[in-house]
């Protein structure tokens, strides 16, 4: 449409990439550059810009091949994805431009007619260093103009961009000239003045409604962080080795105390517990979770870090390498057939009887088809929440993600990144820890460890204090921003960095609004869950008590009954949702002239059938609870009280096998506790489960046990578990130590005897009868006693 509107800025695009002779590097690229630029751009082949100048909705849209490769960008460093765009609201759109005029009034009181893409790196270095001595003028308005500014400037200066490749080549350029000047401690300074700025969360705190204006500062300066942070952390083979330097310093400074004596992580959990309080209702949310979670993944590593260090403490101990990797091994699974509803049974049912005329051979096909369905129920005598399990209604209609034509063919591995797996389960089976206590009641030398002050111990040792009301405030912005949750006058309003300064007065603006809300809810969901899963992980391979804590608080805050209550919903259009406004999302909305907006392609929505982000969430959402309930009987007990047998199998309708994957776990260790009914009216859900889940040895899932049927007690297994978790606490982090067993031992002869000891009152009374009992009366080789 912009093409067609437009056809002199198509042609210009035309020639634009035409002009091989102007590229530099000579590589038959068409970046028009001039001889300073030539000299100056950083560590990359500008040719590099043909070969990456793909449609710009390839830029834009994350199109993998599959989820797990979505996994590996969220939870890793891969340069291919930026999420900058899920950093803004469609609200905040018009900054953009205000960034950029802020940006270019300072720029010409110092440099005259060239452009900052014309500049060398000297005068790039000199402009930021300016830029930096402006954030410590005393007056507001002017620190957040030169904030607008270097905000502009980590946006890439898109001005003088014409791609969005070209738009993140300078954000990457930049940022890493902001940090080298020490951007980002003056940035952290500014904001620990903003979060303890009493006038502004009092002001806030009477207003009855909070608006974008009332965060403004906060936004900015959070933006800031959130780009530098998310730029840095990932990896780009054509970094200088000086840029691969900086990269690892500003890792170990990001997880060390010293950003105000603690990790920037602490800092920015003390902003949410502060406003989930009610103190500071005007906190941006969504920009301070984003940037908790960047930071985490940043300074802990994502999951291809977690499995390396599980590699090497295996090794350190002398353990047997790990049988297989959990996510390669999901890959080579495939998504099992979703059960049909009752709704889609009897529309089945009459368009087959309208399809009675035609040849049998195809109705043959479908009931082979079902017969090979693992969720096809044998008994229709389920109850309303249950009677899903009876037949396939997808055969006809394949979900969208199994699709070709929404799907991009497989990226190909090379040969050593394939696992061929023997004919038979997918997984290695497992020894329970309890099979070999014998062994660990022999080897007590775990007890005796020396503490590696790693970046998850540290992180540790500065949430422990208030670990349990992050949990909570967590948890409290999660209920909030889940789709189930109704809105009431006591929940937090999660919405303040969203709302207009003016509400909308047409259906346009209304449509646009509440499209911005709902996508402001799905990223808040995203990066908690995110956040969870990343402590939770990196908490059990540090150490196993670290992981218990923190687990046992969000199991006493009622997550497991939130997470529930949050897929008691229709799944199927939470994952297809399409909340989002593509052609508003950063940097495509500063590149291209943006086509009109009506109110009929608002409804349409994306292009994508699909909601990564979304089903990104569920996934998170499902492995936390894993990890909540896993080997604790009182949690598992707990999953059945709650019911969360047909809540678990509704999701099931979601086509993504490690959906399913972890949906089935959570299935399999409830089973034996459903009834010998339920397991025999889903014999097929079983024969999925035993399929697709990992079997240990001594495995009794699929039948009831009269050992582990006991009456279960919540209070007392809960109550043993936070004794040692108490013991474990005090023991390794309690400086003003009370408990005598765990004080160290003075072994040495001349401080024992130099100690004052307070005799008891009795005892100085009977002092002589004392020593010629214990002392006289008794021979004592002093030349044994000293050695």
């Amino acid at each position: 449409k912009s093409a067609s509107r437009h056809p002199e800025s198509h042609t210009k695009k035309e020639n634009f990439v035409g002009q091989s002779n102007m590229d530099v590097g000579g590589n038959g690229g068409g970046l028009i550059v001039n001889n300073k630029q030539r000299a100056m751009l950083p560590n990359k082949s500008r040719g590099e810009f043909v070969r990456n100048q793909r449609k710009d909705s390839e830029v834009r849209t994350k199109k993998y091949c599959d989820l797990y490769d979505i996994f590996s960008c969220e939870f890793g460093t891969n340069f291919a994805y930026l999420s900058s765009p899920e950093l803004y609201s469609y609200t905040e759109g018009p900054e953009f431009l205000l960034n950029r005029k802020c940006f270019e009034e300072e720029f010409r009181i110092h440099v005259s007619d060239d452009k900052w893409t014309e500049l060398d790196v000297s005068q790039h270095r000199a402009h930021a260093m300016r830029l930096l001595d402006g954030l410590e003028v005393i007056t507001r308005e002017k620190r957040l103009k030169v904030a607008r500014a270097i905000l502009y400037m980590a946006q890439g200066t898109f001005a003088e961009c014409s791609s969005e490749a070209e738009v993140q080549h300078w954000m990457r350029y930049n940022i890493f000239l902001l940090l080298d000047v020490g951007t980002f401690t003056a940035l952290v300074e500014l904001l620990n003045m903003e979060v303890d700025n009493s006038a502004a969360c009092s002001s806030a705190v009477r207003k009855p409604a909070i608006s974008l204006a009332d965060s403004t500062d906060l936004r900015v300066l959070l933006n800031i962080m959130y780009l530098m942070v998310e730029t840095i952390q990932q990896e780009d083979p054509a970094d200088s080795p000086e840029w691969r330097a900086t990269r690892e310093t500003f890792k170990t400074e990001l997880g060390s105390p010293l950003y105000n004596n603690e990790p920037i992580s602490v800092m920015l959990f003390g902003m949410v517990t502060k406003f989930c309080s009610g103190h500071a209702p005007h906190f941006p949310m969504k920009k301070v979770l984003l940037l908790l979670w960047k930071s985490i993944l940043f300074t802990l590593g994502g999951f291809e870090q977690l499995q390396n260090i599980k590699v090497r403490k295996r090794e350190q101990l002398r353990l047997p390498p790990l049988p297989e990797d959990s996510i390669r091994v999901i890959r080579s699974m495939r998504a099992a057939s979703p059960p049909a509803s009752a709704s889609d049974l009897i529309e089945q049912q009459q368009k087959r009887a309208r399809r009675e005329h035609k040849s049998l051979t195809k109705q043959d096909n479908l009931d082979a088809f079902n017969e090979k369905d693992p969720y096809k129920s044998d008994d229709p005598r389920e109850d309303e929440d249950d009677n899903d399990d009876n037949d396939n209604s997808m055969e006809v209609e394949p979900f969208p993600m199994e699709r070709d034509e929404v799907m991009p063919p497989p990226i190909p591995h090379p040969p050593s990144e394939r696992v061929n797996f023997p004919k038979g389960l997918p997984w290695a089976p497992k020894v329970r820890e309890k099979d070999i206590e014998h062994f660990l009641e022999s080897s007590r030398s775990k007890f005796i460890e020396d503490v590696e002050m790693c970046s998850t111990e540290l992180l540790y040792q500065g949430i422990l204090p208030s670990l349990p009301q992050y949990m909570i405030a967590l948890l409290k912005i999660l209920l909030a921003a889940a789709p189930t949750s109704k809105a009431k006058t006591d929940s937090i309003n999660i919405l303040a960095d969203v709302l207009p300064e003016e509400m909308p007065t047409t259906v346009l603006q209304s449509m646009k609004l509440g499209v911005d809300v709902n996508r402001h809810k799905e990223i808040i969901v995203k990066a908690i869950s995110a956040i969870l899963l990343l402590l939770l992980k990196h908490f059990k391979l540090n150490h196993i008590y670290q992981f218990e804590y923190m687990a046992q608080h969000l199991v006493f805050a009622n997550c497991i009954p939130l997470i529930l209550k949050f897929f008691n919903q229709n799944i199927m259009s939470y994952i297809t949702a399409k909340n989002s406004i593509s052609v508003l999302d950063f940097p495509y909305c500063v590149v291209h002239d943006l086509p009109e907006l009506t109110a009929e392609s608002l409804e349409a929505g994306d292009i994508n059938q699909f909601c990564w982000r979304n089903l990104f969430s569920c996934i998170n959402l499902l492995r936390i609870l894993n990890k909540l309930t896993k080997w604790k009987h009182s949690r598992t007990m707990m999953l059945v009280v709650f019911k969360s047998a047909p809540i678990l199998k509704r999701a099931l309708k979601v086509k993504q096998a490690m959906m399913q994957l972890y949906v089935l776990k959570l299935l399999k260790v409830q089973t034996k506790y459903l009834g010998r009914q339920w397991r025999k009216s889903n014999m097929k859900t079983m024969s999925a489960i035993y399929q697709k889940v990992r079997h240990r040895l001594n495995d009794d899932w699929a039948y009831g046990n009269d050992l582990d049927a006991r009456p279960w007690d919540f209070q007392a297994e809960e109550c043993a578990l936070r004794a040692n978790i108490e013991r474990f606490n005090s023991r390794r982090y309690d400086n003003n130590q009370s408990n005598p067993d765990f004080l160290p031992v003075d072994n040495c002869l001349q401080s024992v005897l130099g100690q004052r000891v307070d005799l008891p009152e009795d005892f100085q009374m009977n002092y002589d009868l004392w020593l010629e009992r214990e002392v006289f009366s008794k021979p004592i080789s002093w030349e044994e006693l000293l050695q």
